[in-house]
């Protein structure tokens, strides 16, 4: 009787050949997680190392500091806000962030700041362009800029500003987190200071109810507004007042313009001491004798 041939299963040997590859797969991929942390740690420890060697290499070292744009403000000024004074690396400075110090100087309104080469630092600076003084009731006074903005305490052992017109009677408003001066009386200052033949401001006095006063220097025997004092402005000086109201400042300095040209053809012999021109269509001046100090009122 003929025996039956077993044959070997087939089906069994290639499930224990599957499960030696993807034993293999799964050793080799932890192998290769493991190699490739190993690699990046030592990229990141030789990374520091190059970092630290960098920034500590006298080669990197800032040289050469240009700075544009001074006046006011001192290069020692400059160099120690930034902490440039001291020993700097060229790469471990942040240009933006040497802006922001240099912005908290009260004198300066912008700064740039770049970096040249290896070993240079370029700097530029504008600074603030001081308008007037500003009084504010119990309050100190401050300085305002070109564009209105206060930016600064006045000090005048310090500052010499004393040919800046003063400006009183306006009060700061507090607009976000910022104190600001605003309204249509700082409004009409900031007005009658950008035009230009009104002459020396002494002061500028502002009035809810009567609009802007105004005093101007003069000198003797000048009459009426004058731009150019002179080598003689602190000889015979005297003081104008001059009633302005609320606006057509423009138009009221050419009305005055013509009183003063018909003073000095008609009556060269009297000078204007006082003029109101709150309104336009009726302009009152006071006159004085120049000889005997005569003041007389005249529309």
């Amino acid at each position: 009787m003929a025996t039956k041939k077993i044959t070997p299963n087939r089906y069994k040997v290639q499930r224990k050949q599957t499960r030696k590859l993807k034993t293999f797969l799964k050793d080799k991929a932890l192998w290769g997680k493991f190699f490739l942390v190993l690699f990046v740690g030592a990229m990141s420890l030789g990374c520091i190392y190059i970092h630290d060697a960098v920034l500590q290499c006298p080669l990197f070292d800032v040289k050469t500091i240009m700075i544009d744009g001074l006046d006011r403000v001192t290069r020692d000024e400059v160099l120690a806000q930034t902490g440039l004074d001291k020993r700097s690396n060229i790469f471990d400075l942040r240009p933006d962030m040497l802006e922001k110090k240099l912005t908290t100087h009260p004198w300066i309104r912008t700064a740039r700041v770049k970096r040249q080469l290896l070993s240079s630092i370029s700097i530029k600076i504008e600074e603030q362009e001081p308008l007037a003084i500003v009084t504010i009731e119990n309050l100190t006074n401050v300085v305002i800029n070109a564009q209105g903005a206060p930016f600064k305490e006045y000090e005048p052992a310090k500052d010499d500003l004393k040919a800046l017109p003063v400006i009183s009677g306006v009060d700061l408003s507090l607009s976000g987190s910022t104190y600001l001066f605003e309204g249509d009386l700082f409004n009409a200052v900031m007005e009658i200071l950008k035009i230009k033949g009104f002459g020396k401001i002494q002061t500028i006095l502002g009035d809810e109810n009567t609009g802007i006063l105004i005093n101007i220097l003069k000198t003797c025997p000048d009459t009426g507004f004058t731009d150019d004092l002179g080598e003689t402005e602190s000889e015979n000086k005297t003081v104008i007042p001059v009633k302005l109201g609320f606006d057509r400042f423009k138009e009221k300095l050419a009305r005055a313009r013509r009183v003063q040209r018909y003073m000095e053809s008609k009556y060269p012999d009297k000078i204007i001491s006082a003029m109101d021109l709150f309104s336009l269509e009726k302009v009152f001046v006071t006159t004085e004798d120049a000889a005997h100090n005569i003041i007389e009122k005249g529309v």
